[in-house]
């Protein structure tokens, strides 16, 4: 289960609710996403709509070779908004983890006008790159 809480989500665009299906380009718009890296290059990245779609891809190398990637089960999606809290609850299968050796969170934002703002635990650089290295922060046991 990942659990992502936004505070102060008065300006927060959420995409409309669809079908719980897999879908394209899903960080145009606000995004959770999760990314599992296996230690030697290779990665995996989730995206978790307010919509209900997802996404799942693969990488192997640094933004290289991407292509669909099927989870072993579809994502579960659950979304609760507040006037102030705005939370998206994705589950994925346990086994998703296994081979991973840390992991990223982060979040794209779009705000009142428009506005993108990027969110993760750790930003290799001055312009944010979710699949930098540098934000695989969270240690996997």
């Amino acid at each position: 289960m990942l659990r992502y809480r936004v505070l102060g989500c008065a300006d927060l665009s959420v995409p409309e609710d669809k079908n719980a299906l897999r879908g394209e380009k899903l960080w145009e718009k606000t995004c959770f996403e999760v990314f599992l890296y296996d230690g030697e290059g290779r990665y995996r990245e989730f995206n978790f709509s307010p919509s209900r779609q997802w996404a799942a891809y693969r990488f192997h190398g640094y933004r290289s070779q991407r292509e669909d990637f099927n989870p072993r089960r579809n994502p579960e999606i659950l979304v609760e908004r507040g006037q102030e809290l705005f939370m998206l609850t994705a589950f994925i299968s346990a086994k998703e983890l296994v081979g991973a050796s840390s992991a990223a969170l982060s979040a794209v934002l779009i705000e009142e006008k428009d506005r993108p703002s990027y969110w993760a635990m750790a930003h290799g650089g001055l312009k944010p790159d979710f699949h930098d290295p540098a934000c695989f922060k969270l240690r996997l046991l």
